[in-house]
């Protein structure tokens, strides 16, 4: 059984007419959490680690993640396996657009990955599994991934969090990525609009 301390507010997402909705309405601790962000094709990941160490960013390890996409009828909803952090479910809404992107999210965590998994895979079905190796760095309050997607390819992505969710913040944080995108060579052409569940699918 899912703790009830592990789903309190999933406000974040919207799943009305689906059975998810009755289990996250009311249990999940986490407050929805705005950030700013882009996905990049990039093959040369080891020219990534180059600025990162140019820009004294800080390494927060080497990361082996299962990602588990649920079917759900608006929004993304998935359980992550970290070797770094555990176990936890993320409800998202994002845009597919190219470039920087608001996305709104909320961390769930789940004290029993393979019983939360059987009881979603029963209720919704499963969609995907991406299997990946994520490089995480800080620069900042930006988080830096280089991430090794099983069977997909390399990629890059920038994810700057933010707590106060106002159009001035937004715009100062945007601005932040773009310089970045800049420092580390990122093309418009790079830029990925799709989630690694749709790219993946493709």
């Amino acid at each position: 059984m899912v703790p009830k301390k592990d789903l309190k507010n999933a406000s974040a997402f919207t799943l009305s007419k689906s059975p998810l909705f009755d289990i996250l309405s009311g249990f999940c601790d986490g407050a929805q959490m705005p950030n700013i962000e882009i996905k990049a094709v990039y093959p040369n990941l080891e020219k990534a680690r180059e600025v990162c160490r140019e820009l004294n960013a800080h390494f927060l390890g080497l990361d082996r993640q299962i990602d588990t996409y649920f079917k759900v009828p608006h929004g993304r909803f998935k359980l992550r396996e970290s070797t770094l952090s555990g176990a936890y479910l993320i409800p998202y809404l994002r845009p597919n657009q190219q470039g920087p992107k608001k996305s709104d999210y909320a961390r769930i965590p789940v004290e029993s990955a393979e019983h939360t998994k059987e009881l979603l895979t029963q209720i919704l079905g499963v969609d995907l599994v991406v299997k990946k190796s994520r490089e995480i760095y800080l620069i900042e309050n930006v988080r830096v991934h280089l991430d090794d997607v099983d069977g997909v390819g390399r990629f890059f992505e920038f994810e700057a969090v933010y707590e106060q969710d106002t159009e001035a913040q937004h715009a100062i944080e945007e601005l932040k990525v773009q310089k970045l995108m800049k420092k580390f060579a990122i093309s418009e052409e790079s830029l990925q609009q799709n989630s690694y569940q749709q790219i993946a699918r493709s």
